[in-house]
């Protein structure tokens, strides 16, 4: 993420894995940067905890005790009571702190928080990835319904963010409702951006990701975003409406070249994965039998999760 996609490209090279089309090989005798171990190709047993992983199954415990209906509020509330404070980051972590400080001890079992929940996205990360990387779910359980889905990620990223980082989690949001309601990811991603304001950059971004589409790299999405932070909100959708785009037909290529384009790659593989498995097309044993269908969690009180469970308790909360 933070030596840049050439620094990537040579060690997946070096490692004999480009292109990307499965887990990436733990080699840290070629660079010791390399961390991970038990995410790697050979080496995984499980889905390792992550925060990603986390904001997903918080999400469902949210609408699981508080409905559909949930308030900010509510997320807040689910936060300060499952995630550990070292869990959370950029502007997740600003948001918490300012929970913790000032909503008041009664506030994570019920009572009105003592502080404006406004002053928990008034930060220097609020236009960052972190709300895009929790909306996942609020697409896969509202298919069909966009509005839906816009609404529940608009309430969830509100907490932490503003502008272009709420802009994002509900492009992701809605792609998610659109594909699981019979789009196309290309189409769908496409669509997600009537869902924005039209001079937005996220409305940009998504336009400039799906005119790459025919492109075997993302340069010029690279060039048209150089230095912004490499967890921004904006440029790493690019990155997603591109992948999705490029490789409607092939999981592994939609995966592997996003990931291999470099940022955020582990949100932004996940952000590509999600939602191309939503079309409903095989996904090949290679991605899947590795982890042994267990996903493991830093929540507190909540460690492993199967599949099979995540996918049932999912399913109840459609709408």
């Amino acid at each position: 993420m933070r030596k840049g996609p050439l620094k990537l490209e040579d060690y997946l090279t070096a490692v004999e894995a480009f292109p990307l089309r499965d887990y990436v090989p733990f080699a840290p005798e070629i660079d010791d940067h390399v961390d991970h171990p038990g995410a790697c190709r050979g080496l995984m047993s499980h889905a390792i905890p992550d925060d990603d992983i986390n904001y997903t199954v918080t999400s469902l415990l949210l609408i699981e005790e508080y409905g559909r209906d949930f308030t900010t509020a509510d997320v807040g509330r689910i936060w300060l009571r499952y995630l550990p404070g070292a869990m959370v980051f950029t502007a997740e972590r600003e948001a918490y702190a300012k929970l913790l400080a000032g909503a008041g001890m009664r506030y994570p079992s019920g009572a009105e928080p003592a502080i404006d929940l406004a002053e928990c996205s008034d930060n220097q990360y609020n236009e960052w990835i972190g709300a895009q990387i929790r909306a996942d779910l609020y697409g896969w359980i509202n298919p069909g319904d966009p509005d839906q889905a816009a609404s529940m990620a608009e309430r969830d990223a509100a907490l932490s963010h503003r502008g272009e980082g709420i802009h994002g989690a509900v492009a992701v949001a809605v792609a998610g409702a659109l594909i699981g309601g019979g789009l196309r990811p290309a189409n769908a991603i496409e669509t997600a951006a009537d869902f924005l304001p039209s001079d937005s950059e996220c409305a940009k971004a998504i336009s400039l990701g799906l005119s790459e589409a025919s492109s075997p790299n993302a340069a010029r999405i690279h060039a048209a975003f150089e230095g912004m932070s490499p967890v921004h909100t904006v440029n790493n959708l690019a990155l997603v409406a591109w992948g999705l785009a490029r490789n409607s037909n092939d999981f592994g290529a939609a995966v592997g070249e996003t990931v291999t384009a470099g940022w955020d790659t582990d949100c932004n593989g996940a952000t590509v994965g999600g939602l191309w498995g939503l079309g409903g097309e095989q996904i090949s044993e290679e991605w899947l039998t590795p982890w042994n269908g267990t996903v493991r969690t830093s929540l507190s009180g909540i460690s492993d999760l199967s599949l099979d469970e995540l996918a049932t308790r999912t399913s109840a909360l459609l709408n």
